[in-house]
């Protein structure tokens, strides 16, 4: 039982069928957490959940992309964590690519009031980084110090190289994979890393695995993740599938 611990299947892609891509996944034994990117997508992915039982779950909370485009409330974003199907806060974190480098100060403010409401209200945190993990790092082991390392949750969609993938996991981080193994060398990184401490994602639509040529991506297909990775570690498909969704159930308690 795969779990696709990163999906939007609330998003635009997904509005004509989503219901069917989730019975889909569903059918094969495939779990997932939809996760936001500003409200509304965060309401999205909490009132699709709530549709289902065991298998669909949500996580809430503003992509620094948006940062700029919505005002934070944190208040707004706890009413939505009210749902027992919500499993973290998310996605949040910094983003330097291109343009929305021009905005770090906003970018770092509201990641700073996210984490402190995901400790608020006791849930992890799905990070996004994107060329900036050295001030990621340098706020995480800030807020770890203030903390006594309580605070715990994943690196989605991880890119950087084994040094920093190594001081995220030192401070008790999941590292999470997705179809960007495909475009990206990060055999090192996926070698190195314990399986205990890694998650299975699509990130879906985005990231369609190559094995499934221009299709938009979906759940279903982190089964091509979870191949890739067995490979890499040369070890087995069924041993990555269980110790990974072991991974997920331990970190967002489902």
């Amino acid at each position: 039982m795969p779990i696709d611990t990163h999906a939007h299947i609330n998003f635009e892609a997904f509005n004509r069928d989503h219901d069917e891509v989730i019975k889909r996944s569903l059918a094969e034994d495939i779990w997932m957490v939809n996760v936001g990117s500003k409200y509304s997508t965060s309401k999205k992915a909490v009132e699709i959940a709530e549709r289902y039982g065991n298998g669909v779950y949500a996580a809430v909370g503003l992509h620094p992309i948006h940062a700029r485009d919505e005002e934070f409330s944190a208040e707004n974003y706890k009413e939505l964590a009210k749902s027992k199907k919500v499993v973290a806060i998310g996605e949040i974190g910094l983003d330097y690519f291109k343009d929305y480098g021009k905005f770090k100060d906003i970018q770092k403010r509201i990641f700073l009031k996210q984490l402190n409401l995901a400790k608020e209200l006791n849930l992890p945190v799905i990070i996004h980084c994107r060329m900036a993990h050295e001030d990621l790092l340098e706020i995480l082991n800030f807020q770890f110090s203030i903390f006594n390392f309580q605070l715990k949750g994943v690196i989605h969609c991880f890119t950087g190289n084994w040094q920093q993938a190594k001081e995220y996991l030192d401070i008790g981080f999941y590292l999470g994979f997705n179809g960007i193994i495909y475009k990206l060398d990060l055999k090192e990184v996926i070698k190195k890393t314990p399986l205990e401490r890694i998650l299975l994602e699509t990130d879906c639509p985005y990231l369609t695995p190559p094995q499934e040529g221009d299709k938009r991506n979906e759940p279903v297909f982190v089964k091509y993740v979870a191949r890739e990775i067995a490979k890499i570690k040369n070890i087995s498909f069924k041993e990555v599938a269980k110790t990974t969704t072991r991974n997920a159930q331990t970190l967002f308690e489902i």
